[in-house]
């Protein structure tokens, strides 16, 4: 009973980074149906860029706490999200804003080859080896047998205010709201004075951000990264905001955590060897089975049901 709770907060833990990440693909998809491959490599580069903000504050493992750690968490947690927020901005007006009206699979392939570009982008930055970001915090607290760290509370605790953040502005604002009237009638919401360029922008800016934002928890927890991680971890994101619903923010939210599970539960499996997905950076560390396990979710998803467990919040086109 110990592992299978300790099991479950690694897959809360991981299912948060997950769900942050599929909060990017569902937005843009809800709003002008395209799935973002582009968006899980501007999660890597939210990495690459607060291993840089902590190369420049010279951040080592076990630094001592102080104003120094802070400002250095405070400076790259906003460089991550606002440069990667920008970069989102800057990919939908280059890469998909001409294509809007073009037939569905050329900003498909623009996206492709947006994401091969990022990729290209990071191998060039920082080589093709991975990289260990510094460890801060090794603090660990324990609940009878049941260990967790300072670092999961603050990776939980602050994704888990973003999704919340996120859920009152789309809910309770009037860019928000202008967001809801374009995923539900692009045309009709243009009529009604909603400048849809404008709102598609804030969509990919806030989603891209959110993606920023999971790379610098995700490196505050797990132990490497690399320019293929965002494929990887991407891909999985993929999943979740499919299992979820795609289009449906609680969905992706719902879809990430049980991801999170499901790929730390794997361990349970006798003779599941870590190893075999440790290398590639998978934060939630399952066995041999968990990516094969994780994707045929996907694929049985794909199959029997379609619009995700919450349903498919994306207007019908007639």
């Amino acid at each position: 009973m110990t592992l299978f709770i300790q099991l479950v907060l690694v897959g809360i833990i991981s299912g948060a980074v997950y769900a942050l990440i599929a909060l990017g693909y569902t937005m843009v998809y809800g709003i002008i149906e395209l799935i973002n491959f582009a968006h899980g490599d501007i999660f890597m580069m939210g990495t690459f860029i607060t291993i840089t903000i902590f190369g420049a504050f010279h951040i080592t493992d076990n630094p001592p706490f102080g104003m120094p750690i802070v400002l250095a968490m405070i400076v790259a947690f906003v460089a991550s999200t606002v440069l990667c927020a920008l970069l989102g901005v800057v990919i939908e007006r280059i890469a998909y804003r001409p294509l809007r009206n073009a037939p569905r699979l050329a900003p498909l392939i623009s996206a492709i080859g947006v994401s091969l570009v990022l990729e290209d982008i990071g191998k060039l930055w920082k080589g093709l080896s991975p990289i260990s970001p510094p460890q801060i915090f090794n603090t660990v607290l324990y609940i009878d047998k049941i260990s967790i760290s300072v670092t999961d509370i603050i990776v939980v605790v602050t994704a888990a205010l973003l999704m919340v953040a996120l859920q009152w502005m789309v809910n309770s604002t009037r860019i928000g709201r202008a967001m809801r009237a374009v995923a539900q009638d692009r045309e009709a919401a243009a009529l009604m004075g909603v400048n849809v360029d404008r709102v598609i922008s804030f969509t990919f800016l806030v989603g891209a951000g959110l993606a920023g934002a999971a790379g610098f928890i995700f490196l505050l927890k797990f132990p490497t990264t690399t320019f293929t991680i965002g494929f990887q971890l991407g891909l999985i994101a993929f999943t979740a905001a499919v299992l979820g619903g795609i289009g449906n923010l609680v969905g992706a939210m719902l879809g990430g955590l049980l991801i999170g599970l499901v790929g730390s539960l794997v361990n349970l499996i006798p003779n599941s060897d870590d190893a075999a997905v440790r290398g590639f950076g998978i934060p939630h560390g399952g066995g041999a089975w968990s990516l094969a396990i994780i994707f045929a979710i996907l694929i049985l998803i794909l199959v029997f049901r379609p619009s995700g467990l919450l349903g498919q919040q994306t207007p019908e086109k007639v």
